[in-house]
């Protein structure tokens, strides 16, 4: 567990200062004793001593310069920068949608990087951290617009913390599936700004170590990339793609989860965990299923995660086929093995032999080529996630599954509740996650809290 509780303070004994800047959200004006309600304060009531915690918070205000009220003038701004602060977290954007001020919006990049260069300035040299804006559930457009904000201002903040190198918190996500917390549709209520604060305070918390260094281990060639605000490398890996997501900070323990199938398809888990010290990491198998030549360049990469300094066992992820991928994985290598996520699951290849749809026969005819098997050997194939559910048990690493009670692809009586059944009859730990009317898509959970304190228990 790296959340833990403690009372932290200066070398010269003073209390680590966080500044909480922002507009009517960080201010709460809205909110009914926002002196004790306001998610600053519950968050000082959330952290308790050792921590000075000041609401530097102003009602309207834009991050843009050109804005009707730019932060940047504000009293505020000024006493944020006097306080010297250890932390800094900015939450400023949802104002700049505003019609009167959404015309300036190019230059929201460039404003952001002013601001946090200014903090980052300062003499106490704080830690940055950008809050992504919570949802708007209005779509009046003569306003703050829940489209502006998701389709553009989202994807700035981001870009944001990863030319700056400023750490980030989705609250995005973690509040879209909360309409009920937001009583005039823009601004969080009392219980949402508990949510903001619980988040807040648990990065605050969080022990981390040094970073890992990859850069004697990866090729010349790699390319770095812009994942979500995260600084990700990809390369080549004995002839397959792979990428490497790092956090900003390396949690104790230095955990990661590695992704079968489908890269950044629904990333909202992988975001939240790298916000949270874990690293990301793929490499494509292609159609492999995990045959022999599957897990053997699976087994070089884990070397290699590994030998660069990542925990000796990964939480796997698979959506789909990549149930089969990780479960296969699980089997043959259980102790590398945490916990096991695994999203409307593809458990028994047989699906596959089964009707036209989805390209079926062209995937049967794929499984039985990459096995060397006829359809008779096919059809009586032991090497299914559903046919090694005692080993997989034996493994002892908790399992999660997320399915759409609706699927029609992989449906769930056939893989997912056999599979369940099976684990628990032989002493294994599972859980589901049923989404009532929901089909194979979309996969995950919007806001994947759920699915994260579940890794976060694992790991403990």
């Amino acid at each position: 567990m790296f959340i833990v509780f403690h009372y932290p303070v200066l070398a010269n004994g003073q209390p680590l200062k966080i500044a909480c800047v922002g507009n009517s959200i960080t201010y709460s004006a809205r909110i009914e004793n926002r002196e004790v309600n306001s998610y600053p304060a519950q968050l000082a009531s959330l952290l308790g001593e050792g921590y000075d915690v000041q609401n530097f918070g102003v009602s309207g205000t834009t991050l843009l310069r050109k804005g009707n009220l730019p932060y940047w003038k504000t009293e505020a701004y000024q006493k944020a920068m006097d306080f010297r602060p250890d932390w800094v977290f900015i939450k400023l954007g949802t104002n700049d949608t505003k019609p009167v001020n959404r015309v300036f919006l190019d230059e929201y990049v460039q404003d952001y990087k002013d601001l946090i260069a200014s903090f980052k300035e300062l003499l106490s040299n704080p830690r940055v951290v950008l809050l992504l804006p919570v949802p708007v559930f209005s779509n009046d457009s003569t306003g703050i617009t829940a489209q502006v904000v998701r389709e553009k201002l989202l994807p700035m903040v981001r870009e944001v913390a990863y030319d700056t190198g400023s750490e980030i918190v989705n609250l995005y996500n973690l509040m879209i599936e909360s309409p009920e917390l937001f009583p005039d549709k823009v601004h969080p209520s009392a219980a949402g700004a508990k949510v903001i604060a619980r988040r807040v305070s648990e990065l605050v918390r969080m022990q981390i170590v040094g970073p890992i260094d990859f850069s004697s281990y990866l090729p010349k060639d790699a390319i770095d990339f812009n994942f979500h605000g995260f600084q990700g490398h990809d390369f080549t890996f004995r002839g397959h793609n792979a990428k490497i997501v790092a956090p900003k900070h390396v949690a104790v323990g230095k955990p990661w989860i590695w992704r079968s199938r489908y890269w950044g398809h629904e990333p909202q888990l992988e975001i939240a965990l790298l916000e949270r010290g874990f690293h990301v990491v793929y490499c494509d198998v292609y159609e492999s299923f995990l045959n022999k030549e599957g897990l053997m360049i699976w087994d070089g990469f884990y070397q290699f995660l590994t030998k660069a300094g990542l925990s000796n066992k990964s939480v796997m992820e698979g959506m789909s086929r990549g149930g089969v991928y990780i479960y296969r994985w699980a089997a043959f290598h259980p102790d590398r093995v945490s916990a096991v996520y695994a999203d409307a699951p593809m458990l028994d290849l047989k699906l596959y032999s089964k009707g036209t749809a989805h390209d079926f026969p062209k995937k049967w005819a794929n499984f039985k080529t990459v096995f060397n098997f006829n359809t008779e050997e096919a059809l009586a194939f032991k090497g299914n996630p559903l046919d090694l559910t005692e080993i997989i048990a034996k493994g002892e690493f908790p399992m999660l599954h997320v399915v759409g009670d609706a699927d029609e692809v992989v449906p769930v009586l056939e893989h997912t509740a056999l599979f369940e059944q099976k684990i628990k009859d032989a002493g294994g730990s599972i859980r589901v996650i049923h989404k009532p009317g929901v089909n194979h898509h979309p996969h995950s959970l919007a806001n994947p809290r759920p699915i994260v304190d579940f890794i976060l228990q694992a790991i403990k």
